[in-house]
């Protein structure tokens, strides 16, 4: 199965429309994709709250590095995955984030996610 990055804010976004999944070090979101059936798409996102840029790009190579290997044999096919890192990813080992991987891949190869959030209220997150 072919292994593509996703580039496209827009494909960023339509990730957050489907199945999500939180671990400890990221959460995974998973969307189905209508264009390619033969190749699996990933993604990495990493805030500025996690630390400064080398912490960031630290752990976007390290989330790398875990889907470039995983995704071939477990990802969804046809789909959209997207990494999201999470504060406490940087100082996880490299083996359980492998098997936090893995298991947020079997949740979303069943079709479990976790439960949607709960809406943001009108005008929570605007800057001043």
């Amino acid at each position: 199965m072919r292994v593509a990055i996703i580039r496209n804010r827009s494909d960023f976004v339509a990730a957050n429309h489907g199945i999500r999944v939180a671990r400890p070090g990221f959460v995974l979101l998973v969307r189905p994709d209508v264009q390619g059936v033969d190749r699996v798409r990933f993604g990495v996102t990493v805030t500025r709250k996690i630390g400064n840029a080398v912490c960031r790009n630290r752990m976007k190579r390290r989330f790398r590095a875990l889907l470039r290997d995983i995704l071939p044999t477990r990802g969804m096919p046809g789909a959209d995955h997207v990494l999201i890192g999470r504060e406490g990813g940087i100082e996880r080992d490299f083996a359980a984030l492998r098997g936090e991987l893995e298991a947020a891949l079997a949740r979303v190869a069943a079709g479990k996610g976790d439960p949607p959030r709960r809406p943001r209220p009108p005008g929570a997150g605007k800057r001043r």
